[in-house]
């Protein structure tokens, strides 16, 4: 068995990288290639902690594997590590046996980015000038340096529930050479393109915020009683996801649905855009969203590049198992 420890990760995967390994795993998804196994994610009782198992199959790239972590908000207070804490295991298809174990945190951060900036991709306006960020942790700052690649935005707007962290975002903006500006909620209406990451369970951005035209990417609602935004903006946006099974039962439309208000027929794959199969922004007024509950088969997707990339370089650890 192959171990890439956390600390290579870096030097290992590039942003480009994770976007091409989700955009391809979002394809093959849709495409009937690759699954995701059902979600386990709880409350463990202790540490205020989330934790919980992805996992999936890529048929087509013949990935198998899950990542194991989660969620312990008193990790930075009380002990100066990140909160989101994981491990990828991958497993040989053929066999089953033990192929690699992956550190996943950084690997984490990346791919949600590259989801984020896949969605920005395909269903923003071009034109697309002011971007908004709600949320300003640690996984913001890689949401921010991503979707800075797919569009000639001018400008970068935050708001955040803790305004003291609102200089980490703009941090990335300045580096990126743009003014930054922190706003009040009914301000993200300035915005061509909206990012949420927040872990919250109850709205902060409801559809009155949003413009005509707007491309938003929810990215926060994983589990079961998150919500990032007001439910009703997903009867006014056309709603596109990474999965639809956990779109309605994890993600942001869970409350959309289960109010009634749009079925599950309503939220497309965003695999189906890439594909070609479905169309994805049809008219410049049109408000999209992207409901990123995060599939297991993104983590599988790059850490399996990661190992490639570790065994190339001679840094991948093996060991017998």
């Amino acid at each position: 068995m192959l171990i890439v420890p956390e600390r290579e990760i870096a030097d290992l995967m590039t942003r480009e990288a994770a976007f091409d390994a989700v955009e391809r795993v979002f394809a093959a998804m849709a495409s009937g290639n690759a699954y995701n196994f059902p979600v386990v994610r709880e409350a463990i009782g202790h540490e205020e902690a989330l934790y919980g198992f992805k996992g999936g199959f890529d048929q087509a790239g013949l990935t198998l594997g899950l990542k194991a972590g989660g969620y312990w908000p008193n990790n930075l207070e009380k002990r100066n590590l990140i909160n989101h804490q994981s491990t990828v295991f991958l497993f040989d298809p053929d066999t089953g046996k033990a192929k690699a174990m992956v550190g996943g945190n950084l690997l984490t951060a990346l791919r949600t980015a590259a989801a984020s900036s896949v969605s920005i991709k395909h269903l923003a306006r071009e034109d697309a000038k002011v971007i908004g960020m709600v949320g300003a942790g640690h996984q913001a700052t890689f949401q921010l340096r991503a979707a800075l690649e797919q569009r000639n935005f001018e400008k970068v707007i935050g708001w955040n529930y803790h305004p003291e962290m609102l200089p980490n975002i703009e941090k990335v903006a300045n580096e990126a050479g743009l003014p930054f500006e922190a706003v009040a909620l009914p301000d993200l209406r300035e915005a061509d393109v909206i990012i949420s990451i927040t872990s919250a369970f109850s709205p902060s951005v409801m559809a009155d915020h949003i413009s005509e035209g707007t491309h938003i990417a929810c990215m926060g609602t994983d589990t079961k009683g998150k919500q990032e935004v007001e439910a009703e903006l997903l009867v006014k946006a056309s709603v596109f996801t990474d999965e639809i099974a956990q779109s309605v039962s994890i993600g942001e439309a869970q409350h959309a649905v289960g109010q009634g208000l749009i079925k599950g027929t309503d939220v497309a794959e965003i695999g189906a855009v890439i594909n070609g199969t479905i169309a994805g922004r049809t008219s410049p007024d049109q408000i999209t969203l992207f409901d990123g509950t995060g599939v297991g088969l993104q983590d599988l997707a790059v850490a399996a590049a990661v190992v490639d990339l570790a065994v190339k370089k001679g840094v991948a650890i093996e060991v017998d198992f």
